[in-house]
């Protein structure tokens, strides 16, 4: 990359930039907390980033009801958690991520704003904001969103995230953004869907290290310096304070699933031994609450089944285990609640 300003050393100025060279969610979205946490309030920093297929939930919002989960586990599509608000997004390689961080009163995302519309402007994209926090190209048919962003605010600092479509499959953003009609009746905040495109059909040649080069450089234009670029890798990491123990819980089922807000599922389903009806109530990923109902012959052990999923986690493994110790209760009706169990974790993977 051709050096706009004399290049300073990053302990010395009060600008930063870091590359990530991983396409792990939990490490990427480990590495922007850490740094948030850890930057001096004086400091203007940008992370670029971007991740091999994943579904990035907002930090309010229920995975179950905003992803096809089972499509997601049959494909190996990773969930991750953000520390942010806002709505449920897919990633994979054709998505570029920037994230901007600033102290406070400096803090301030239509600077960020301006300077991704910038690089934009100096790869031959003319985009615009507008007022959800998004990013729009004119096309034929009218605005097509490119961009979504969120933000995240303390008391001394501030920063905007958000991601880029270059080349993204788009086909596979509907596969996982689309769940399982699940009868859930969640809290939390709900997903908007917009007509996206992406910027390969304006600029077909676009990439990834193109555009983080064209972003970098509006950002060095802005603040009228340059400095080195911090390559990071899980292998090369910057001194970053208790990254392990942030990279543990960003991977962790507790933070990705247990940390969703309150809801309810229903399920009923017919077998050839009687029909069943299951009311769970959901709490932190914890079953708080169920109520079975059944017109079973030999009813007991489905009822036994209500206590017994009290204080279980609303996972499959966990699911199936209650029902595996129940069925050596209840002998003569193991395959029946085999039966159960194999429908029961397929609706609430």
């Amino acid at each position: 990359m051709q050096a706009l300003f004399p290049i300073e050393d990053h302990q010395m100025s009060q600008i930063r930039v870091l590359l990530s060279e991983s396409t792990n969610p939990h490490f990427n979205l480990a590495v922007e907390d850490t740094i948030f946490r850890a930057m001096g309030t004086e400091q203007r920093v940008l992370f670029l980033w971007r991740n091999f297929d994943t579904v990035v939930i907002g930090r309010g919002q229920n995975p179950w009801k905003e992803c096809n989960t089972q499509k997601m586990a049959d494909d190996a599509v990773t969930l991750a958690r953000r520390q942010t608000g806002g709505g449920a997004v897919f990633h994979d390689l054709g998505n570029t991520n920037f994230t901007f961080m600033a102290g406070k009163p400096e803090y301030d995302k239509t600077i960020s704003t301006q300077i991704v519309l910038d690089a934009l402007t100096s790869l031959g994209i003319e985009g615009k904001a507008t007022g959800r926090n998004d990013l729009v190209v004119e096309d034929g048919e009218g605005e097509r969103k490119f961009s979504g962003s969120a933000y995240r605010e303390t008391k001394d600092r501030g920063f905007h995230h958000g991601t880029l479509l270059l080349s993204a499959n788009l086909s596979r953003l509907a596969d996982y953004l689309n769940p399982d009609p699940k009868k859930l009746a969640a809290k939390g905040i709900d997903s908007v869907r917009s007509r996206v495109t992406n910027l390969n059909l304006i600029k077909p040649d676009i990439d990834h290290q193109q555009v983080c080069y064209a972003i970098m450089n509006a950002f060095f234009k802005h603040y009228g310096e340059q400095v080195e670029i911090e390559f990071i890798s899980p292998e090369s990491l910057p001194d970053l304070p208790n990254f392990e123990q942030k990279f543990a819980e960003q991977q962790s089922w507790q933070w990705n699933f247990g940390s969703t807000p309150e809801f309810m599922h229903t399920l009923d389903e017919r077998f050839s031994w009687g029909g069943i009806e299951i009311h769970l109530d959901i709490i932190k990923g914890k079953i708080e609450r169920c109520q079975v109902f059944t017109d079973s012959l030999n009813p007991t052990p489905f009822e036994a089944l209500a206590n017994e999923l009290v204080n279980c986690a609303y996972q499959p493994q966990a699911v199936a285990e209650v029902i595996a110790h129940l069925s050596l209760k209840h002998p003569q009706q193991q395959q029946e609640l085999a039966e159960l169990s194999q429908w029961l974790i397929e609706q609430i993977v």
